[in-house]
């Protein structure tokens, strides 16, 4: 703003204030005399009293950013624990015909995840593995789901376009998103964990997928032992 004063804009008296510390102590009496429009009413304030409430107004600010951290750091603990429990979980399934149903349920009862399901592939035809081949994580699954897994560098989240994967879940009809997340072992992808929602906000694209690349590279892990 630049309203000329006898010539001397407010930008020359600004200038000139900051660059003379010195004014107001030689000029004291002005600081008590200065007015100022209360930001929580149009009722005039010393510049004191203005001070001191954009003062307690940056604390509240500060507060609420520490209380915002307090419980995104209670968010992440809760999250951990529930990872912790899974894993445990997971690694106490020495059975190798259950492991997997262990894996898929206990990942429902601890994060809320309405439906999950998984496939693998590459499971062995000749051995005393070969009953897995009933199992529902062996059953058949098309070259064009195969490829789209081995295609996905992160786990993809979004809407149910109507992708083969969606009809592994128990009641495909009601899913709106999916996350989908691709199984590998030895850099070769050879699965695909599926969790649906009826929520379609429940996986979108935007949102971040550290925790599900987390839970691919566990499931691919214990789910490697399957592999012929």
């Amino acid at each position: 703003m630049t309203t000329p004063l006898q010539g001397i804009t407010e930008d020359d008296i600004a200038n000139y204030l900051v660059h003379t510390p010195g004014f107001f102590e030689r000029h004291a009496q002005l600081l008590a005399s200065v007015q100022l429009t209360s930001p929580h009413g149009q009722r005039a304030v010393s510049l004191q009293e203005r001070q001191m409430e954009m003062l307690r107004d940056k604390i509240k600010g500060l507060e609420r950013r520490i209380m915002e951290m307090i419980r995104h750091s209670q968010d992440n603990e809760a999250i951990a624990e529930r990872l912790h429990r899974w894993v445990r979980a997971v690694l106490l399934a020495h059975d190798d015909a259950t492991v997997a149903d262990v894996l898929l349920a206990e990942l429902q009862s601890e994060f809320l995840i309405p439906q999950a399901a998984v496939r693998v592939w590459d499971t062995p035809t000749q051995s005393v593995l070969a009953t897995l081949r009933d199992l529902p994580c062996a059953q058949a699954v098309s070259d064009d789901a195969k490829s789209f897994a081995g295609s996905l560098t992160v786990p993809y989240c979004g809407v149910n376009a109507g992708f083969e994967a969606s009809r592994w879940l128990a009641d495909a009809s009601t899913i709106t998103s999916l996350a989908m997340i691709p199984l590998r072992h030895q850099g070769h992808t050879y699965g695909l964990l599926v969790l649906g929602s009826p929520d379609p906000t429940r996986y979108t694209a935007d949102m971040g997928v550290d925790f599900l690349q987390q839970v691919g590279e566990t499931t691919g892990a214990a789910l490697a032992r399957l592999l012929g």
